[in-house]
């Protein structure tokens, strides 16, 4: 008998899973309140990345003096200061649209119904969705659960909400502010720092721990640190906003210490949280919390027949993560086993230089009683790096310095996030710092540094 399936929110978790489960056999219907490709798509991921390239862009172009005649330097500035945010604007979601057009084609020819509405469960076996025409009921034999997350506002944050922007809302700035000040200094905030000094505004990222990226290798931390002070980027560490007030023209935001920091606009960076108070799951049983709900690790299962994948179960709050839950929750969901591995998961920063991770870090490596050595090589040795002036940084591998067995990464460089997925592999297929020497990496190429850090 055919198997339904239900799969409530059509973001980077929730599309895939009715992709996977459809191709399984299953009659799928996906269930999207708002746009189909979520967050990620439609205000995160996609759209960060198409600023980012702009503001790439003009960085290189406020470079390129150095290698022209006398007078270039001129030329370079009145190029970066006719930025036009509008046609910016544009360029980033046309490319969102070609990327949602494409998920509605996969979706419709696997046959994939797709439901505009919000959806709660009515019971263990049947949700209750509510359209723009009246209501229906679902029955289902298994469920998934990708609702995803919105941005978290901390109180001090919460009177004044409307008038600062998350990092959903930025992307609908009428216009390029001339200074902008970021509460948060994680992946988000960086991102956005890195972007808005390379269209020309003046940043401030406070981050209320000691360092920048605080979840992430020191070593990173400190190289992304040492790269933003260097191009006037103002970072304040160790200090939390204690009040925040905004008038047309000014913000302004009190730090611990007493600082007091004014600027046109404010970004919220703090993070991720979840609301699932309209799911009904309290009558199935299922608690939650702004970290969402708490599943099997590996097979993504809450309760029963229903599943939660994505930033709703507080996993890892990546897109990519959220596409390999949906796929094994599908897979688990249409009676195959399969398992999830957040271990296995990379992160990538795409600032200058870029930022990556994958595998165990040096500290959780200890914890579990492992001896860990560190391979490093420094990109100022690079061949390729020092033809095209990107040195800044370092490619890192971690090994257990018992068996040789390799255990992660921290990449910190140009084409960091591209070339950390060489290391996802080796992971995967288990190899020793002596099996990865074999590998011979092409001349001059960053990717050759990899091959370097392993003879260090």
């Amino acid at each position: 008998m055919t198997k339904k399936i239900v799969v409530i929110g059509a973001g980077p978790g929730g599309y895939p899973a009715a992709l996977k489960a459809a191709s399984l056999g299953a009659e799928v219907t996906l269930i999207e309140k708002d746009k189909v490709g979520g967050v990620c798509l439609n205000c995160g991921c996609i759209p960060s990345k198409s600023l980012l390239d702009a503001a790439h862009r003009f960085e290189s172009a406020r470079r390129l003096p150095a290698l022209c005649e006398d007078g270039a330097e001129a030329c370079a500035q009145d190029l970066t200061q006719k930025i036009s945010w509008q046609k910016v604007q544009a360029r980033q979601k046309a490319a969102t649209q070609k990327l949602t057009a494409g998920i509605m084609t996969m979706l419709k020819a696997r046959k994939v119904t797709v439901i505009a509405g919000e959806a709660s469960f009515k019971n263990a076996r049947e949700v209750l969705v509510k359209t723009g025409e009246g209501e229906q009921t679902l029955p289902f034999d298994a469920c998934i659960l990708a609702t995803g997350s919105t941005a978290f506002f901390p109180p001090v944050l919460q009177a004044v909400k409307d008038q600062v922007y998350d990092n959903s809302t930025i992307f609908d700035m009428p216009r390029l502010p001339k200074s902008l000040t970021i509460i948060g200094g994680g992946v988000i905030g960086c991102e956005f720092a890195e972007l808005m000094h390379g269209f020309g505004v003046q940043v401030n990222i406070v981050e209320m721990q000691d360092r920048l990226l605080p979840l992430m290798d020191e070593g990173l931390s400190r190289a992304l640190t040492q790269s933003f002070t260097k191009r006037g980027i103002r970072i304040y560490t160790s200090q939390s906003a204690q009040n925040v007030t905004c008038t047309d023209d000014k913000k302004t935001v009190t730090l611990s210490d007493g600082t007091v920091l004014e600027s046109e606009e404010i970004l919220a960076a703090i993070g991720r949280s979840v609301d699932l108070s309209a799911m009904g799951l309290e009558a199935l049983g299922i608690s939650w919390n702004r970290k969402g709900v708490t599943v099997d690790p590996h097979t993504l299962l809450l309760k029963d027949n229903i599943y939660a994948v994505g930033d709703v179960n507080g996993l890892c709050l990546l897109a990519h993560a959220a596409t390999r839950q949906g796929e094994v929750a599908a897979q688990n969901a249409c009676g195959q086993t399969a398992q999830y591995h957040n271990e296995q998961v990379p992160s990538a920063i795409y600032t200058r230089p870029e930022i990556a991770c994958v595998g165990l870090t040096k500290q959780a490596a200890q914890e579990q009683g492992i001896d860990v050595k560190s391979h490093k090589a420094f990109l100022l040795a690079s061949g390729r790096a020092q033809a095209q002036d990107e040195t800044e940084g370092y490619f890192e591998l971690l090994s257990n310095r018992q068996t040789g067995q390799l255990l992660g990464a921290n990449f910190c460089g140009a084409n960091a996030t591209e070339l950390i997925h060489v290391v996802s592999v080796m992971l995967a297929a288990q190899m020793t710092v002596e099996t990865a020497k074999e590998i011979i990496f092409a001349h001059p190429t960053l990717a050759e540094s990899i091959g370097d850090a392993l003879h260090k």
